[in-house]
């Protein structure tokens, strides 16, 4: 249920949503991902007043300690706002308190998944604090550049005020260590938008059937080794790049890593070893304001983890030795030993060498007692040994119980069987919350002994105590205690000195993230045989594959090209149903995101233009929590698309207008398709509408495509060749075709025929061509012929090669000519025909018998 706390003066009451009465709990796709679900963000959200919407935006991992920070020039409905949030999914939301009422507020409401809303006094919505925070928090060679970038950005400011002061500080208790919290401005520019309804019909994050199955695109890429890559990877793919430089840079990088295989091994080895170096630094610079003994213990654990990530470090430095590309030099020159050796070298002097993170309980606790070196306390070795001694007294304890004749069952002897008992097979467990117990195998003879206490009885074992294990378990508890409590002093002290290096840690773990994303787009391209795109001014695809369906069909996909231009931007893909449209539209927009977060594509040649907006309509279920039918939601779909489409977007249309009537569905079908063919962007538009294809043919950027199929056997068989092929869909009947294999009474399919040919006929004389039609024909050639021209001028093609193109190109543009001249003259013989068919008709039906006159004769009237 949607709830929002408000407060004043650091007050704070939990009130129900105004909508929580009356909106259910929503079932829309969340983008988060298994693996990543854990974060715990906060979003501040700061509003200008005015005609022209300003939003200030401050998103805090509390996780990995990240700070983001964006101010958004917005329209109206706020979708730049609501989609930056949507990408987060934050866990709360802060508003000033007097927009407790504002419109952004109810939008953000109907569209994030049950929203936590938290209202602030205004008093805490300070640029002034913020640059404070900033003075105090940022890593000290980024103060500068982002005091001046929060200068010009006053909304971004405020909303980092109050979050940093309000609700870390004050509501969690906890402080941020001084120059450690990594900050970052991310401009509104710069990637590709792509709206929440777009990822989850795309798939991109989570599947939308089965959200635990990994068939979603996210799921297919994320051969990820490290948490840090794999949060990367879904924020890369949430928010592809539109940096040619940045993509650039990264297509180098993973053709370096996928050419080099011993260099490419050496670095998928080492990456197995890294722990969450970002959770790891989160909890040494965020301090809770009073230190009890939890944190003490887990301060430990840190030291422990910290030493485990910095030893690593060095690995990866070695493992890009073969490095040529840029961008792996860079990550490469990062984890080199000069830049952490300070760090490396005041955790070898304070703890020991053997000390690594250890995941069973029992193997921590020991590497907690033991991770500082002897002699620095000399009450820490003695309760060290105290602690060994209690632990040495829990094994003989469990040796003299399990031996022979030292205990056994009721009697020494089992008066049914005239026998001395077994002995008891038993084993020292461990866990956290029990410490040391029993067990012992289910197959032992019972009862058991009254020695045993807190007996559970499980499938295969049996679990207890004793009175002696209890009291030693208590014994070996205070001397960890007591360990702890004495390395503390220590332990606070290599913390405190980590803090001041904070700022290179943190790149190193972002650097390590990059590497390991630009690894697993390296293992896709080896693996599953990708290629590297092109980014060029036309989308040309050649044997593009759909990257999920391929994994799940892989020896039965059939691969199919696809071309777009300023001059191809609009184009109407046809065909019966189940011949692959959808799958043909999605797997461009796919394609299209996976080039422009760095990965290689599916194809064997493919180049993209640089997308900026990605849209698909392509969902065809009722919204039953908005009681929204299909058509209703198609339309408020559309209806934000064309709002929001600008030229350099792409758009994907499936199936429009079918949840109405035909005529009703044709006419909005027309009408949205004008639309988007005036705004200039890429649009794959697959539906059952021949209508639209027709009406549609002769407009400048429109294509018409279909989904080839063959019947054979006089329509007793149908086969699908998922092949795309140019023009609109031949009138093959396949509807009737599908009608007749599912076994309809003779009598329906007879008169269904009949209909369909009267049909077809009318439609035949309604499609004659006009001179009009057939010059547009010739203009629109015309022009395609210029754009062809302009893009092998731009061409890196050899000499020899771009000759035997444009030979071709000659040839086809000639024959193309040529049809569209003899269309020409047939349509004059067939106007001047009908004409003068039509002009017999009139004299007959006027009683003239043209036969008995001259040519410059009178009519004779009977």
């Amino acid at each position: 249920m949607s709830t929002y706390r408000s407060s004043s003066v650091g007050s704070f009451l939990p009130l129900r949503s105004r909508t929580a009465s009356r909106r259910p709990q929503t079932a829309k796709p969340t983008t988060i991902a298994t693996s990543v679900a854990s974060q715990d963000i906060v979003c501040a959200v700061c509003e200008s007043r005015g005609v022209s919407s300003t939003i200030g935006l401050a998103l805090i991992n509390l996780a990995t300690a990240e700070v983001v920070l964006c101010q958004i020039c917005d329209s109206p409905t706020y979708v730049k706002t609501v989609t930056k949030i949507g990408v987060f999914e934050p866990s709360e939301i802060l508003f000033m308190s007097t927009a407790a009422e504002s419109k952004l507020r109810y939008i953000v409401q109907e569209n994030l998944p049950d929203p936590v809303f938290t209202f602030l006094d205004r008093r805490y919505w300070s640029d002034k604090g913020g640059q404070e925070y900033l003075d105090r928090l940022a890593f000290p060679d980024e103060t500068d550049s982002l005091k001046l970038t929060l200068g010009g950005n006053y909304f971004a400011a405020c909303s980092f005020a109050a979050k940093t002061l309000k609700y870390v500080e004050s509501e969690l208790q906890r402080v941020f260590a001084a120059h450690s919290l990594r900050i970052k401005f991310e401009p509104s520019q710069g990637s590709m938008m792509v709206d929440l309804q777009t990822i989850a019909s795309l798939e991109l994050i989570q599947n939308l059937h089965n959200a635990k199955s990994r068939d979603s695109l996210y799921g297919l890429l994320n051969q990820t080794l490290t948490p840090m890559g794999a949060r990367l990877l879904r924020a890369t793919i949430l928010q592809p790049s539109t940096e040619r430089v940045k993509l650039t840079a990264r297509y180098n990088a993973v053709e370096d890593l996928s050419t080099k295989e011993d260099m490419f091994v050496s670095v998928r080895q080492v990456l197995k070893g890294f722990v969450d170096a970002d959770k790891i630094l989160t909890s040494i610079i965020l301090v809770p304001a009073n230190h009890t003994a939890q944190y003490v213990e887990q301060s430990v654990n840190n030291v422990i983890m910290l030493k485990t990530y910095v030893s690593a470090i060095k690995k990866v430095h070695q493992a890009l030795g073969a490095a040529q590309s840029d961008l792996l030099l860079t990550i490469r020159e990062l984890c080199a030993p000069g830049g952490h050796r300070s760090i490396e070298q005041l955790i070898d002097d304070t703890l020991n060498e053997h000390v690594t993170y250890q995941s069973k309980p029992l193997d921590l606790r020991n590497q907690r007692i033991y991770c500082v070196k002897a002699g620095a306390n000399s009450l820490l070795d003695v309760a060290r040994q105290t602690y060994k001694e209690a632990n040495a007294d829990a094994m003989d304890l469990i040796a003299r119980l399990g031996g022979r004749d030292q205990i056994c069952f009721k009697g020494q002897r089992d008066p049914d069987r005239n026998q001395e008992t077994q002995d008891i097979t038993l084993d020292l467990k461990y866990d956290s919350a029990r410490q040391y117990y029993i067990c012992i195998p289910a197959g032992e003879p019972e009862p058991l002994p009254d020695v045993f206490i807190n007996v559970y009885r499980k499938r295969n074992r049996i679990e207890c105590s004793t009175l002696d294990l209890v009291k030693l378990n208590q014994k070996i508890s205070d001397a960890h205690n007591e360990v702890i409590s004495l390395s503390d002093q220590t332990i606070q002290d290599v913390l405190h000195d980590v803090c001041q290096e904070a700022s290179v840690l943190f790149r190193i773990s972002e650097a390590i993230a990059m590497l390991d994303m630009l690894a697993a787009f390296a293992q896709l391209a080896t693996s599953n045989d990708y290629l590297r795109p092109e980014l060029t001014s036309a989308l040309a695809i050649k044997a593009g594959r759909h990257p999920i369906r391929e994994r799940i069909h892989s020896s039965k996909f059939i691969p199919n090209d696809a071309y777009a231009t300023s001059q191809s931007r609009f184009q109407i893909i046809t065909g019966c149903n189940m011949s692959g449209k959808s799958t043909y539209i999605r797997s461009v927009a796919l394609m299209t995101v996976m080039a422009q977060i760095g990965c290689f594509v599916p194809a064997q040649y493919a180049s993209f233009p640089i997308t900026h907006q990605l849209f698909a309509r392509v969902a065809t279920t009722d919204d039953l929590d908005s009681t929204v039918s299909t058509f209703a939601a198609e339309m408020r779909e559309m209806a934000f698309i064309l709002r929001h489409i600008q030229p350099g977007g792409m758009v994907l249309v499936d199936e429009l207008g079918r949840g109405t009537s035909t005529t009703d569905g044709l006419a909005l079908a027309i009408a949205i398709s004008e639309a988007l063919i005036a705004s200039n962007a890429f649009v794959f538009f697959a539906t059952h509408f021949h209508d639209l294809a027709r009406i549609l043919s002769e407009r400048s950027g429109v294509v018409n495509l279909h989904l080839s199929a063959e019947i054979t056997h006089g329509a007793s068989k149908m086969t699908m060749l998922y092949r795309i092929a140019e023009g609109p869909l031949p009138d093959r009947r396949y509807g009737l075709a599908i009608a007749k294999l599912v076994d309809l009474p003779p009598e329906v399919l007879n008169v269904a025929h009949e209909v369909s040919q009267e049909l077809g006929l009318l439609a035949e004389r309604r499609d004659s061509k006009t001179r009009a039609l057939v010059i547009s024909r010739k203009r629109k050639l015309l022009l395609s012929l210029r754009e062809q021209l302009l893009i092998a001028r731009e061409s890196t093609m050899a000499e020899e090669a771009l000759c035997t193109w444009l030979k071709k190109l000659q040839d086809d543009f000639a024959i193309r000519m040529d049809v569209i001249d003899q269309d020409i003259i047939v349509t004059s013989e067939t106007r001047e025909g009908t004409e003068e068919e039509a002009g017999r008709s009139y004299e007959t039906s006027l009683g003239l018998n043209p036969s008995d006159c001259g040519q410059d004769a009178e009519p004779e009237w009977t």
